[in-house]
């Protein structure tokens, strides 16, 4: 996998947003808003119409039924996230070039940015309670990013035994980026099943973080 491409979100157009970002080639946004829009909105039909030439073309009734019912399990996953304070969610697709004995697997991950209200405090305090008022939290490291402090850390989750999800852990590279006004904090993480290339995801993670800011990079109003 390689992260030295990368592209530039297109947040950087919004004046009105409240921090901006790039993230390496091999991630495609989630359109949250037209996918958890109200049933009856312009956004909704709009999905409904992206969405129809896929169902059509299913070869049975059963696989169009399991297409709308994965649609369906998709969105209140991604309706659980929006309602905890994601703000953006994309997926990312890369090849393993770095194990030769599995060159050409494709990896998958999901990275997301959420907000988190936090009690007012220094910029470098809020970055550190966020990793140590939790537990699980490892590898922990701070830096000075250009948009400020932060810390990286990460954390590996296993579901319950006997649980209907897969038995695989679930790695999470998390970035902790307190906001200039110190009420709140934004959080990137990067989450993957493939464990084994922790430093990779680790790397691009940092490579998101590098590109953060909070004010806007072109010189526009924030």
């Amino acid at each position: 996998m390689s992260s030295s491409e990368i592209v530039i979100h297109d947040s950087v157009n919004d004046a009105q947003a409240e921090l901006w970002f790039a993230e390496p080639a091999g991630f495609t946004a989630l359109p949250l808003d037209a996918l958890l829009a109200e049933p009856d909105s312009p956004a909704a039909e709009r999905m409904r119409t992206a969405v129809a030439p896929v169902l059509e073309a299913a070869p049975s009734e059963a696989v169009r039924h399991r297409l709308i019912t994965q649609v369906a399990s998709g969105q209140q996953m991604l309706g659980a996230l929006y309602a905890s304070g994601t703000v953006h969610c994309s997926i990312g697709l890369h090849r393993d070039d770095v194990d030769a004995m599995r060159s050409g697997t494709h990896l998958l991950s999901l990275f997301t940015i959420s907000w988190r209200e936090t009690n007012v405090a220094p910029r470098s305090v809020t970055a550190a309670r966020a990793v140590t008022s939790v537990e699980g939290h490892t590898r922990v490291a701070f830096l000075e990013a250009p948009c400020g402090p932060a810390v990286l850390s990460e954390t590996t989750l296993r579901s319950a035994d006997g649980g209907a999800l897969p038995q695989r852990p679930l790695l999470q590279v998390h970035a902790h980026l307190p906001h200039p006004d110190c009420r709140r904090l934004a959080v990137l993480t990067l989450s993957t099943t493939a464990t084994a290339r922790r430093e990779e995801y680790r790397a691009i993670l940092r490579q998101v973080v590098e590109t953060v800011r909070f004010v806007h990079p072109l010189g526009g109003d924030s």
